[in-house]
């Protein structure tokens, strides 16, 4: 699983801050997760491949979470993208994207596929033989969701020396690489723990931004393996968050303990600090593993 941070600032785009978009690459999927301005632009000095892109996830309509998707939609054109893009959002971006469309007459010719999200409720909104996505749910001034995203869990390894030993076909690999007991050569059956591994276990990341303290979204992100959290704030400015509708760097913190998580990257900061550091330090009083996001900077998780 491989995390790359395109943008993770919140507001105003400056010389050397953009909004919120990143990257997932997870089971050889690479899903897009907010797209702000200069989205396109931090794809290309990252060298993400615009092909890989099929499904986008858009947490909320603030502009800076947005607003550099309708460039992105139009540049797929430009590049004669046939494949089909699914647009996971908020009901009314659709409305928003064809406006666009239609008033500039670049209507594109790949399929353009709009999933318009609208519960009040965690729920599934993506699913293959690989990966789950789910909807996080978050206190926001307008309806937003996180999202999570969970690899199912992976298939046990063979003992190829024990399965040898074994006299067991190899007609019979997957059954036992799905963790089923098997018939050998010999018509003994053999259990499966006796011949396999356990498997590598699943990995799940949980996207949180924007949203003010909520403990409501423990149960859904309970022991993910990495949670991006944002922390617009710094504890001295927490009597912002209530009316913004944002958290500080402690609060995240505090979800990320209460939620068991592996790993904590804090992000979405104000514009109005220039030191980070502190915000990983304040975190730390309560949660050890933090990270802070950066724009450009690779998260790889094996």
């Amino acid at each position: 699983m491989k995390l790359t941070i395109l943008g993770c600032h919140s507001a105003t785009p400056r010389i050397n801050t953009n909004p919120t978009s990143q990257v997932l690459e997870i089971k050889n999927h690479m899903f897009l997760i907010d797209c702000g301005e200069g989205t396109q632009v931090e794809l290309r000095r990252n060298k993400v491949k615009f092909s890989r892109i099929k499904h986008v996830f858009i947490s909320h309509l603030h502009g800076d979470h947005y607003f550099g998707l309708i460039g992105l939609v139009n540049t797929f054109s430009l590049l004669t993208r046939e494949t089909e893009l699914h647009i996971y959002a908020p009901k009314g971006l659709k409305e928003v994207i064809l406006l666009q469309m239609k008033l500039s007459s670049s209507w594109t010719k790949y399929p353009l596929i709009f999933h318009e999200l609208n519960a009040s409720e965690s729920e599934l909104i993506y699913e293959d033989e690989k990966v789950e996505v789910y909807t996080i749910p978050l206190i926001h001034r307008i309806y937003t969701n996180g999202f999570l995203f969970k690899e199912k869990e992976n298939e046990r390894k063979l003992d190829i020396n024990l399965v040898n030993e074994a006299n067991i076909d190899v007609a019979y690999f997957r059954k036992l690489k799905q963790g089923f007991d098997v018939v050998n050569e010999d018509g003994v059956l053999i259990s499966n723990e006796k011949v396999t591994k356990e498997p590598i276990p699943a990995k799940s990341y949980a996207y949180c931004s924007d949203t003010a303290y909520n403990e409501a979204m423990l149960p859904i992100i309970k022991d993910s393996t990495v949670l991006y959290h944002e922390s617009t704030f710094l504890d001295k400015n927490e009597s912002l968050c209530l009316p913004t509708k944002h958290s500080t760097a402690k609060q995240a913190a505090t979800i990320a303990k209460k939620a068991n998580v592996e790993t904590l990257i804090l992000g979405h900061y104000s514009t109005r600090y220039n030191d980070y550091n502190a915000f990983k330090a304040e975190a730390q009083t309560v949660f050890e593993n933090v990270f802070l996001s950066k724009d450009g900077k690779t998260f790889n998780f094996e």
